[in-house]
């Protein structure tokens, strides 16, 4: 975790909210992160974690290194009045985790960066980050810090494959006519978590519930990994929301999407399922859906919920028979 070289001369001296203290101080929690997990406190010889230039680490698989990036925007992807600091902090991570998900792959290593304006509580932010990593078997390496008006976390993460190495990793682009979809959970718990923190939702545990999806998604590495493993030919994160996401799929593949229903997360609406974005669970498809359901249940995992599947005719998408509707998340430049 570095920072430019960008302040004067005349500088007070190191305080509490120095940026060199909060790094270190950032340090200790990250590496303490990772000691809960088994691994080492510090860096193993020949690693180089928080503290120099760059981060220097080995390899933990033969295979492809696998790469994701995202950005957590107050004021765009979070409400700073509902969603505490530490909050904002875990699920920066999440979400760029979630991308590894997607293609099969484990957490390794992340590198978390932070814009942030001034008496911004730092170490809280810190703290959501590293029980993301101590949650997903991730190690946060390095990072920056910088002011800004407005907070600004940017993660970074790097995965690998497991298992079988002749495997590659699962992508946009494979699905196939007549594969099955499926997807890892139901849909709609982000927005309507969302809603009613908005609307003040009392604390009965099906609002708490919801609420902690919109705060705190969690990436489906497990699910995604054992996807690929058992024959899956594609894969996506919802994030933007269902009916934007299959289409992101079924383009990619060339294929049309027929859709026999959408499963909806008590508490939520259709339209939130359909639309709302920020579930983070993966639609999959698969020309093998008995082998997929069998690995889940062997695994003692959710059973992956059946979607639908994918036709010869690209530019098809329908719901129960008509038209998919249009919707999810898009930024305007």
């Amino acid at each position: 975790m570095d920072s430019p070289n960008s302040g004067d001369a005349g500088a007070p001296e190191a305080g509490p909210g120095d940026e060199f203290a909060v790094i270190e101080r950032l340090r200790v929690r990250f590496e303490a992160a990772a000691r809960t997990r088994s691994a080492p406190g510090s860096p193993p010889p020949g690693d180089v974690w928080i503290g120099d230039d760059a981060a220097v680490v080995g390899p933990t698989s033969p295979g492809p290194v696998i790469l994701a990036t995202d950005l957590v925007v107050a004021g765009v992807h979070v409400d700073l009045e509902l969603c505490a600091l530490d909050d904002v902090g875990y699920k920066a991570l999440m979400v760029s985790l979630s991308d590894l998900a997607a293609m099969g792959a484990a957490a390794d290593y992340a590198l978390v960066s932070i814009a942030a304006p001034p008496g911004t509580d730092l170490e809280l932010l810190g703290a959501g980050a590293a029980e993301a990593a101590d949650e997903s078997g991730c190690t946060v390496v390095g990072g920056d810090l910088s002011g800004s008006p407005v907070l600004v976390v940017s993660t970074a993460v790097l995965g690998s494959l497991r298992g079988d190495p002749g495997l590659a990793p699962l992508v946009r682009s494979g699905a196939r006519p007549g594969d099955r979809l499926f997807v890892t959970g139901a849909l709609g718990g982000s927005a309507a978590g969302f809603r009613l923190l908005r609307e003040g939702g009392a604390a009965e545990p099906p609002r708490s519930a919801l609420a902690r999806r919109h705060r705190r998604p969690v990436a489906r590495l497990a699910e995604g990994a054992l996807a690929r493993e058992s024959g899956a030919t594609a894969a996506i994160d919802i994030s933007d929301g269902l009916a934007a996401d299959i289409r992101h799929l079924a383009e990619a593949s060339g294929v049309g999407i027929v859709l026999d229903g959408v499963p909806v997360v008590d508490g939520a609406t259709r339209e939130e399922a359909i639309s709302g974005g920020e579930d983070y669970e993966l639609i999959i498809a698969t020309g093998e859906p008995d082998r997929l359901v069998a690995a889940f249940e062997s695994a003692g995992m959710r059973p992956p919920l059946a979607l639908g599947h994918c036709t010869v005719r690209p530019g098809e998408y329908t719901l129960e028979g008509r038209p998919l509707p249009l919707g999810g998340w898009r930024h305007l430049f």
